[in-house]
C-alpha cells in the first residue's frame, strides 16, 4: 500500500519518467499498408537514431523486422518525407535515406537497386502491375538551386533509370493513384504560393498504350479549394477529399459529375505534410471507412456510397493516422490519452479491435497519468480558439495549500499543424513533475475547418502570439496556473512564436525554442522548395512596403527581449538553418540577457536520436528550475546559462 501523499511544491516533485524514458524502447509510427493479407509498417527508433525499420505481420504469425540495419526506410522529398515504401505480391519496393535510391527486395532476398545513383528523392510509391512499373513522385536536385517535380514511371528490372516522366509542369505532385484496371492515373498537382492546404488540383489522365499519360483533365480543385487523397474504388469510380464548404468532406466523381457523400462540419482531411497520409478506404464495393476530426475529437465511421448513409463506429482513440482498408478491415496508427499510440486493425464486422504492435506501456500507474481537459478559450476580434490543459498528476504529492503550478505552453509547429488530445510522454515528462501543461491549437492550426485555418493568412506573428498568450491567461484566471511562473516552449513555427511571445509580449518568465524561427525574410530566402513561398500566404509578399518580414521577426527585435532563452538546434537541419539560432542566441547574448544554446550534430528538423531527446529534456528542466527557483528533487545535469545571474538590462516597452 502506498504511502500517504507528500506535501511539496508545484515542479519539485519527483518522477518516475526520466529522460531516458521518454525513447527507451519507444517507436514513432509512421505508415501502414496491406498487402493482401499482410501487414506492413514504418518505425521510427531513437534508440537507433531515428532509423525507420519495416515492419511485416503475416497471418498467425509474430510481427518481424524485415530489413535489418543499415537499411532506413525513408524519403526526403518536401524534406519531410512518407510514402517511402509498397509492397505488391509480397516483394518491397522502397526508398533507402542513405543514398536516396528505391530498391527492390523480393521475399527470402536482398535488396537490389531499382534506380541510378542520382541526386534525386522518391516518394508516395504505387505499384502499376499490368505494366511492371512503380509510378512515384519524383524530386529531382541533380541542377543546384533548381528543385523539378514531377511524376514518373520507374520500369521493375531497369537499375540505371531516374524513371520516365508521365506529368511535368506544375511546382508539385502528390497521391498518384492508378484505376484497378490500369487504365487511368489520377493525382494532384499545385504550384506557388500554395501550400497543399490551401489550394490544389485532381487531375485524372488516360494511361496510353505506351504507358505515357493522355488526356488529361482537371476533375476538382482550384486556387482556393483543397483536394485530399484521391482514390478509386473497387469498381473503378473516383473519390477524393474536398474543402470546397469550408469542411474537408468526402465526394465522388461519376459520369463527369462532383457529388458530396458527407456534409459534416468536421475534417476527413489534413494538411499534407508529408506522403502516404490517409483517412478512409473501401471495405467492399458499396462502404467506405474513414476517421474526421470534430472539435478536438476523433470519430470513426462506416458510409454506404449509395445511399450517403453512416454509422458511427467504436472508436476508443483520441488520434488516428494513417488509415488503410483490405476487405472488411482497417489498420491504423492510433493513439488514446492514456497509452503510447499503437499499430491497430479494425475488424468492420466483429467491431472489434487488436493491436499488432504497440509501445511497451509506460512507467506510469494510472495515478501518474493526467488526462487532457478542452479549453476553449476568447481571444482578440471576438474570436474563439482551443487548447488542450493537463494538469499536475502524481500520485505520490500533492501541493501546499492555495499553492499554484508553473504553466509550460507547448507551441506545436507547422503553423498549420494540430496538437491532439494523446498521451505523449514528453507532456507527461512535466505533469509528473508538478507543472501544468498547455496546448494550444491557435488560429491557423487544423481540424478546426478553413476558416479557422485561414486566420494565420497574412497574420503569421500575431495571431498565433494572441493566441498563446490569451490562452495562457485564460487558464492563470480560472486558477488552473501561476501567472507569475509561466513559460513557453515550441519547435520550428512552434519557435518562431515562442520567440515572438517572449520578444513582444511581457506574459512568460522564459522559454525554449526548438530550432525555431528567428528572422522571417532569411527562412523565405533560405529554406528548401516545398516551403519557399509559404511565407508569402502566412506573412505576405517579401518586397511589401511595411515589410511585415522584418516588423515580427524576433531578431530584429531583440532590445525588446528581457527573459532567459534557450536554444536546441540541430546542425543537419534543411528547414530552418543552424544559422537562425545560433544568430539569435548571439545577439540575446550580446545583451546581457541569460541564455543557452545547444547545437547537436547529426540532427536534422526534429530530434529523432534518443541521446538527443534526453540532453534536450533535462537541460530544459534544468534552465526552467533555474529560471523560476524551483529546487528539483534530483540533482540531474545542470545548465550553462549565459549572463547568469541576468544583468538586468533596462525593460522596453511592448506591444
Amino acid at each position: 500500500m502506498r504511502n500517504a501523499p507528500t506535501v511539496a511544491p508545484y515542479g519539485t516533485w519527483k518522477s518516475p519518467l526520466t529522460a531516458e524514458l521518454l525513447t527507451q524502447k519507444m517507436a514513432a509510427f509512421e505508415e501502414v499498408l496491406w498487402d493482401q493479407n499482410t501487414l506492413y509498417w514504418l518505425e521510427s527508433r531513437p534508440d537507433q537514431g531515428g532509423r525507420q525499420v519495416l515492419m511485416k505481420e503475416e497471418a498467425g504469425q509474430a510481427p518481424r523486422e524485415i530489413l535489418p540495419a543499415p537499411w532506413n526506410v525513408r524519403s526526403r522529398a518536401h524534406e519531410y518525407g512518407g510514402g517511402a515504401f509498397t509492397v505488391h505480391q509480397g516483394v518491397v519496393y522502397f526508398s533507402h535515406f542513405g543514398d536516396h535510391r528505391l530498391y527492390r527486395m523480393p521475399p527470402g532476398r536482398q535488396p537490389e537497386p531499382l534506380t541510378a545513383p542520382s541526386d534525386v528523392r522518391y516518394a508516395d510509391l504505387v505499384m502499376d502491375a499490368s505494366r511492371n512499373r512503380l509510378i512515384a513522385v519524383r524530386e529531382d536536385h541533380r541542377t543546384p538551386g533548381h528543385v523539378v517535380n514531377t511524376l514518373v514511371a520507374i520500369p521493375i528490372g531497369k537499375p540505371d533509370t531516374i524513371g520516365e516522366v508521365l506529368a511535368e509542369g506544375h511546382d508539385f505532385y502528390m497521391f498518384p493513384r492508378v484505376s484497378p484496371d490500369g487504365s487511368q492515373l489520377a493525382w494532384i498537382s499545385w504550384d506557388h504560393p500554395n501550400m497543399p492546404w490551401d489550394g490544389t488540383w485532381l487531375q485524372t489522365a488516360r494511361i496510353g498504350e505506351d504507358g505515357s499519360a493522355v488526356t488529361v483533365s482537371t476533375v476538382a480543385g482550384g486556387l482556393d479549394e483543397s483536394i485530399f487523397q484521391p482514390c478509386w474504388s473497387p469498381n473503378g469510380q473516383l473519390y477524393f477529399i474536398s474543402d470546397r464548404t469550408g469542411w474537408w468532406n468526402l465526394y465522388r466523381f461519376r459520369a463527369d459529375a462532383v457529388s458530396p457523400l458527407t456534409a459534416i462540419r468536421g475534417e476527413f482531411g489534413e494538411p499534407a505534410w508529408v506522403f502516404g497520409m490517409s483517412t478512409y478506404g473501401f471495405l467492399n464495393d458499396r462502404e467506405i471507412l474513414a476517421v474526421y476530426l470534430q472539435g478536438g475529437q476523433t470519430f470513426l465511421i462506416r458510409l454506404d456510397v449509395e445511399t450517403r448513409e453512416f454509422t458511427h463506429q467504436p472508436c476508443p482513440w483520441t488520434a488516428i493516422s494513417c488509415v488503410k482498408v483490405t476487405e472488411g478491415r482497417a489498420a491504423m496508427i492510433a493513439s488514446s490519452d492514456r497509452a503510447p499510440a499503437a499499430i491497430a486493425v479494425y475488424d468492420a464486422s466483429a467491431k472489434r479491435y487488436r493491436l499488432p504492435r504497440r509501445n511497451p506501456p509506460a512507467a506510469l500507474e494510472e495515478d501518474y497519468v493526467s488526462l487532457p481537459e478542452l479549453v476553449e478559450f476568447p481571444t482578440e476580434g471576438q474570436q474563439t480558439a482551443h487548447a488542450f490543459y493537463y494538469p499536475p498528476k502524481n500520485g505520490e504529492y500533492i501541493p501546499p495549500e492555495g499553492e499554484l503550478p508553473p504553466l509550460v505552453v507547448l507551441v506545436h509547429g507547422g503553423p498549420t499543424s494540430y496538437s491532439p488530445p494523446v498521451f505523449h510522454l514528453p507532456v507527461q515528462y512535466w505533469t509528473t513533475r508538478g507543472f501544468a501543461v498547455l496546448d494550444v491549437n491557435y488560429g491557423g492550426s487544423s481540424g478546426y475547418g478553413r476558416r479557422y485555418r485561414n486566420r494565420l493568412r497574412g497574420n503569421w506573428g500575431l495571431v498565433d502570439v494572441d493566441d498563446v498568450v490569451n490562452a495562457a491567461a485564460f487558464v492563470a484566471r480560472h486558477g488552473k496556473a501561476d501567472p507569475r511562473r509561466m513559460v513557453i516552449r515550441g519547435g520550428s513555427a512552434g519557435g518562431f512564436t515562442t520567440l515572438a511571445a517572449l520578444t513582444f509580449r511581457d506574459v512568460f518568465r522564459g522559454g525554449a525554442s526548438y530550432f525555431g524561427v528567428a528572422d522571417l525574410r532569411a527562412l523565405a530566402l533560405e529554406t528548401h522548395k516545398f516551403e519557399s513561398h509559404y511565407l508569402d500566404r502566412l506573412v505576405g509578399p517579401l518586397d511589401s512596403p511595411a515589410d511585415p518580414y522584418s516588423a515580427r521577426s524576433p531578431l530584429h527585435h531583440v532590445a525588446s527581449l528581457n527573459v532567459p532563452v534557450i536554444f536546441f538546434q540541430g546542425l543537419d537541419d534543411r528547414v530552418v538553418p543552424p544559422a537562425q539560432s545560433q544568430v539569435m542566441a548571439d545577439s540575446v547574448r550580446q545583451r546581457g540577457i541569460p541564455v543557452a544554446h545547444l547545437t547537436f550534430p547529426g540532427e536534422g528538423h526534429g530530434f529523432v536520436a534518443a541521446d538527443t531527446v534526453t540532453r534536450s529534456h533535462e537541460a530544459e528542466l534544468a534552465f526552467y528550475a533555474k529560471i523560476l527557483g524551483i529546487r528539483l528533487p534530483d540533482r540531474g545535469p545542470d545548465i550553462v546559462l549565459d549572463n547568469w545571474p541576468r544583468n538586468n538590462p533596462q525593460k522596453s516597452e511592448k506591444g
